[in-house]
């Protein structure tokens, strides 16, 4: 089945330059580049990405945790598209606690933070990436953070190997 998904590299991973490493390993996996833009969101918006339903699973606090991350810095917007691009992609990311992610994920390799020290620190869990763990939350997602327009439908030289 081909569907999209969405990607976000956090602050930290821009911070930290990984954006070109990370696109690399979509892009090398197969999976097309749907659309990609770099946006700094307000706390507002992203409100609208991390909604209450986060707040309702995981805790108001963790929700205003990661509302204050994504909005301290530079996001890049990637909208992925393949053959089961959601489960693909969140293999690829590995475990959202970076210690417990494993080696040769994005997370495995970029980073090793732990919920407890993180808690510990009063600071949010730095975790590289975001990808939509369902296709509702990829639908939600992508509309969210692009405009129709910005999306963009081209046949790659994967696609010849892939159908």
């Amino acid at each position: 089945m081909i569907e999209k998904t969405l990607v976000l590299i956090k602050p930290d991973g821009v911070q930290r330059g990984l954006v070109g490493r990370i696109l690399a390993r979509f892009e090398d996996a197969g999976l097309k580049i749907a659309g990609l833009k770099m946006k700094w969101a307000d706390k507002e918006f992203a409100m609208r990405h991390y909604t209450e339903d986060l707040a309702k699973r995981r805790g108001g606090h963790v929700r205003k945790s990661m509302v204050e991350f994504i909005s301290s810095g530079p996001v890049v917007a990637i909208a992925l598209e393949g053959v089961n691009a959601i489960e693909n992609v969140r293999k690829m990311t590995g475990d959202t606690e970076p210690r417990a992610a494993l080696p040769g994920t994005i997370r495995g390799d970029y980073s090793h933070v732990s919920y407890a020290y993180a808690d510990s620190k009063k600071s949010p869990v730095k975790n590289i990436i975001h990808a939509s763990s369902s296709k509702k939350d990829a639908e939600y997602e992508i509309a969210l953070w692009f405009d129709r327009k910005e999306l963009h439908s081209y046949r790659t030289a994967n696609e010849d190997h892939i159908f």
